[in-house]
């Protein structure tokens, strides 16, 4: 019997045919990369300075601790650290092209974007103290931009503003406390960079103090890059679409949109409306958009367009032999895509000068004239569809409805239509009852050290069944929108008696043409700003700091450096997290034990790391439990108190 691969079925399929063709797959990949390196994984090998890679050998004279002295909890901390450096790198990084972009709008540089939500506009305006009061949109709008900006490179000692005027106060407190708080998000990583060099810092808990502070501003990059893409491209509200290879279309000119950076795929769906008869001319019916990664769920929110699959089966869309072109931008993005491509039609285009594959068309997009970028491409995949081979064609018949673009607005708009005065109570006020045990955020890629998908949808659909609410972005919705949990067929199938009447009241009130959804998707992973939102209003409402509301977080398949910064970021801001693979801090009980121990302490957030999906499910049910209870306990002791005044 062979190995369980996927939890997909139209993944599995689509592996049989890769095995039928010959072509190694990532999941070949990874299985040819066993057994793993005890040294990497547990953390333990240092590849910093040019006299290693040092390993480190506990019984071994010498052996004991790197070439330059480093022992072995200094080399986790450093490794540590570095992904997060990587991490935040990149959000922020897509952060300050959103941000450039709304810039050049407001100075009236780019003629094919706008400000297409006004209101959002605003809100974010007045959020971080920009007057607005008789003021023209552009001109706002041209101070945020520049106050996004100057997040980057500011020279003065001031906190980041997306963090302060998020964060609750008793939690600014701590940061501040603590002094991890950020005051420049370039200069915090080039200043983790260098504190981690050979011959630098060598304090685990220092280290891992500065990896905060560069996870913060992770946080900060993704909280703006969130707000400013509403802002530009509209905040989405609920709609209704489909998951899974089944989306592919044998009668249309299909165009995955991969990557994470809505700049190019917002202009890419206007383009493709506007140029159906070109794609019908060429023998079509018209041209099919699908979405895989975080460009998939942008465009998933805001447009509608639906989801192919997600990141480790992204070479999967090429072998249904119907996908013409590939437009990908930046992150985890696989080289394999241009090899697999040559067995087929299929036209992989690269966008952006920071990302090319070897081999693949490279279409430099042109912010200054954007819809003719996208016209090119989609020209490009139109040519491509003249030359399919539909002897080639496979696509598997799977696919499950999709109802999805919750963002905090949309979410909060549901709840108005029960308390219109103050939405999020709603929420709080379930949880204070005890029909909903509380809030989980599901966050994440997919790592093949597992099953893939698999532990996603176990540890979604246990805690479903325990009375948790459940959120997610990134990699883990697309897991949920394959599997049929983006629909209100997975309430009925899945959630606890609590949940089903909560979800019986939204949908109650939400008055949608359809039924709310087990799993509200909330975006891409930039998005998990969203869910942090959401989490800091429950906090406010409840009248308690971030560490005592009953809100976790998980990444079942945690595989990107990203992931490492934004479970970060949720410790810091006192969320406990779970993690689904064993990470490379075990190398050293020192630093294992402070993230996953002594962190509760200082931040109210802590790590746990834990492979079997069913434990990982009770021990968060258990978190929400413990939290619940001495928020009852304080609620009692207060009231007995002013009983007796």
């Amino acid at each position: 019997m062979s190995e369980k691969r996927t939890i997909d079925v139209a993944a599995t399929q689509m592996l049989d045919k890769a095995k039928e063709i010959g072509f190694l797959t990532t999941f070949d990949r990874a299985k040819a990369q066993e057994p793993r390196c005890t040294f990497g994984n547990t953390g333990i090998c240092c590849r910093i300075c040019l006299q290693g890679p040092c390993r480190i050998l506990p019984k071994k004279p010498g052996g004991n601790r790197g070439i330059c002295g480093a022992a072995d909890y200094t080399i986790v901390a450093r490794n540590t650290v570095r992904y997060i450096a990587g991490g935040a790198s990149a959000h922020s990084d897509h952060g300050r092209h959103i941000a450039e972009t709304l810039l050049h709008v407001a100075e009236g540089k780019l003629k094919d974007y706008q400000v297409t939500d006004t209101e959002k506009l605003m809100r974010v305006a007045k959020k971080i103290g920009i007057e607005t009061e008789g003021r023209g949109v552009m001109e706002i709008a041209k101070d945020v931009a520049t106050a996004a900006l100057d997040e980057y490179g500011r020279m003065h000692e001031e906190d980041l503003t997306w963090i302060t005027s998020n964060c609750t106060d008793s939690r600014l407190e701590v940061l501040r406390k603590t002094n991890i708080m950020p005051t420049n998000i370039n200069l915090s990583i080039a200043q983790l960079l260098h504190q981690t060099h050979v011959g630098n810092d060598s304090d685990p808990i220092n280290i891992i103090f500065g990896g905060l502070k560069a996870a913060l501003c992770d946080y900060d990059g993704m909280a703006l890059a969130t707000d400013l893409s509403d802002i530009l491209f509209g905040t989405g509200v609920p709609v209704v679409t489909e998951a899974n290879l089944g989306a592919i279309k044998a009668d249309k000119v299909n165009i995955a949109l991969h990557g994470h950076n809505p700049l190019l795929s917002q202009i890419v769906v206007k383009a493709a409306r506007e140029m159906e008869g070109e794609a019908k001319a060429a023998g079509a019916a018209g041209i099919n958009l699908v979405g895989i990664c975080c460009t998939g769920n942008e465009v998933l929110t805001r447009e509608g367009v639906a989801i192919a699959t997600n990141f480790a089966t992204q070479e999967l869309a090429i072998l249904t032999g119907a996908m013409d072109a590939m437009v990908v931008d930046v992150q985890c993005i696989m080289p394999s895509l241009r090899s697999l491509a040559e067995c087929y039609h299929t036209k992989i285009v690269t966008t952006m000068p920071i990302m090319k594959i070897p081999g693949s068309y490279h279409l430099a997009f042109d912010e200054h004239n954007a819809i003719n970028s996208a016209k090119e491409i989609i020209r490009l995949a139109i040519d491509a569809y003249k030359k399919r081979d539909a002897a080639k064609v496979c696509i598997p018949d799977v696919k499950n409805t999709v109802v999805a673009g919750f963002t905090l607005e949309s979410l909060l708009n549901i709840f108005k239509q029960i308390n219109a005065d103050n939405p999020i109570k709603v929420l709080t006020d379930a949880i204070e009852a005890g029909e909903i045990k509380g809030v989980a955020l599901f966050a994440g890629c997919n790592n093949l050290k597992g099953t893939h998908d698999e532990n996603h949808i176990t540890i979604a659909t246990e805690l479903a069944k325990n009375d948790v609410f459940l959120v997610a972005t990134g990699c883990a919705a697309q897991a949920f929108a394959k599997e049929g949990l983006l629909n209100g067929e997975g309430v009925q199938k899945y959630a606890g008696e609590g949940l089903k009447k909560f979800h019986a009241r939204l949908n109650a009130a939400a008055k949608l043409t359809t039924e709310l959804p087990l799993v509200f998707h909330m975006g891409s992973c930039v998005d998990n700003s969203r869910a942090q939102e959401l989490a800091n209003m429950m906090a406010r409402e409840m009248g308690l700091d971030n560490r005592d509301i009953p809100y976790v977080a998980t990444a079942p398949e945690a595989m990107s450096e990203k992931a490492v910064a934004i479970g970060s970021w949720n410790v810091a801001l006192g969320n406990p997290v779970h993690v689904g693979v064993v990470v490379p801090t075990v190398g050293s009980s020192l630093v294992n034990d402070v993230v996953t121990k002594i962190a509760e302490d200082v931040f109210g957030g802590f790590f746990f790391w834990e492979t079997d999906p069913v434990k990982a499910a009770a021990r968060l049910v258990e978190i929400l439990d413990e939290r619940n209870w001495k928020n009852a306990m304080r609620k009692k002791a207060i009231q007995a108190k002013e009983a007796n005044q």
